[in-house]
């Protein structure tokens, strides 16, 4: 295994990591973890020189911090970095601070917790937690040695990034969403960036957008990466791009079978900061380009549109729909769809017109919500049918 500083810390990660997001299940119940089958690729993994595992509340229907525990007991935890968060979303009081962070310390079987994030800041969550004093919350939990460093997750965009940076001089780490389809979405290049020259360790989470750039892809896409570097998988051309890049300390995998531990291992092993040919990112650059071309809304997410005075969250909307364009991923799709609060949802458009004078590229955004909607919306339970 390949190590790599981490931030301004002494200490060096792995380049690889351990998502605890997505394990085999049984029966296809996303909370009924297969400890058997999980156990052994976790553990495999450490002894293979994994040394971060990473989890949070609300993983595998709020079973994974319990697993965790479980799997690093025997001697395992003092092998690893443990990184959990705080589900941002469920904080309404002071009291809901101690309520869950005490609530995980149980689950994980453990009396520290190395890595502790804000769980995916966006906007109002990141006010939010200032307003509970947040803060001044975790800096008493690393004086008590609970808690060793503080970071934060992120979903929005690079002003809001930099400035939860800026806001506060003491995080050690930020963990991003970055593959070489969202090099430029959310916190972008420039945010990582701006992360590392203020020294912090950058922890790229979805290298492999969720498993869309790991599965067979379209023909095209297919034939020009063959063409580049014949027998090389979908999955390490993605790993190898994000762990090619200098500004990141480690990429976060979740995986789900010890073909995909194997195959992890042997890509962040071989693979390293400035590895890549240019004739390999130009390759990348044209399968980027070549799913970009299968997207069939125009929206460039420059949330000129928004906010929505009905509340609907047309760029993800929008999103949500190209991407299963763009990755033949219905379900994943639907997924990220139900997700979205049923206030934000496209079937609360009004047909008012204020977007359609606000959008550049002069969407048809009214006809195209009824269309996403229409595809993504969530299935009807029998019991809702009734």
């Amino acid at each position: 295994m390949k190590y790599r500083k981490f931030g301004e810390l002494e200490w060096e990660s792995s380049a690889l990591g351990f998502g605890i997001m997505r394990l085999p299940v049984k029966n296809r119940d996303h909370g009924a973890i297969d400890e058997e089958k999980a156990l052994k690729i976790v553990r495999y993994a450490i002894n293979r020189g994994v040394n971060y595992i990473d989890t949070a509340w609300n993983y595998h229907s709020d079973n994974s911090e319990g697993f965790v525990g479980r799997a690093l007991s025997d001697g395992y935890r003092e092998k690893v970095k443990l990184v959990t968060k705080m589900p941002c979303w469920l904080i309404e009081t002071t009291d809901d601070l101690d309520r869950h962070f005490y609530t995980q310390m149980e689950r994980l079987q453990v009396d520290r917790i190395d890595f502790y994030l804000l769980h995916a800041l966006q906007r109002d969550w990141w006010e939010k937690m200032k307003k509970l004093d947040y803060i001044a919350w975790a800096e008493k939990k690393q004086a008590d040695g609970v808690i060793g460093h503080l970071g934060f997750s992120f979903h929005d965009k690079f002003p809001l990034f930099k400035k939860i940076i800026d806001d506060y001089p003491g995080w050690t780490m930020t963990m991003v969403q970055h593959n070489y389809m969202d090099a430029e979405k959310e916190a972008g290049l420039a945010g990582i960036r701006y992360a590392r020259d203020n020294g912090l360790a950058v922890v790229a989470m979805e290298p492999l957008r969720g498993g869309q750039l790991a599965k067979e892809p379209p023909s095209d896409v297919k034939a020009l990466l063959e063409e580049s570097v014949p027998g090389r998988s979908p999955a390490e051309w993605g790993l190898r791009w994000v762990l090619d890049q200098p500004e990141i300390s480690l990429v976060l995998s979740g995986m789900s079978s010890m073909e995909q531990v194997e195959e992890n291992l042997g890509v962040a092993d071989e693979a390293g900061i400035g590895n890549m040919s240019l004739q390999e990112k130009e390759t990348i650059d044209r399968a980027r380009e070549a799913y970009e071309l299968k997207a069939a809304i125009g929206c460039t997410d420059c949330r000129y549109c928004m906010p929505c005075p009905h509340g609907v969250a047309i760029p993800f909307v929008f999103s949500y729909y190209n991407m299963m364009k763009m990755y033949s991923d219905l379900r994943l799709a639907k997924a990220h769809y139900a997700f979205l609060d049923e206030s934000s949802r496209a079937d609360k458009c009004t047909g008012c017109g204020k977007c359609l004078e606000h959008c550049p590229q002069h969407l048809e955004i009214i006809e195209l919500l009824k269309e996403c909607h229409s595809v993504l919306k969530p299935e009807m339970k029998a019991d809702d049918k009734t």
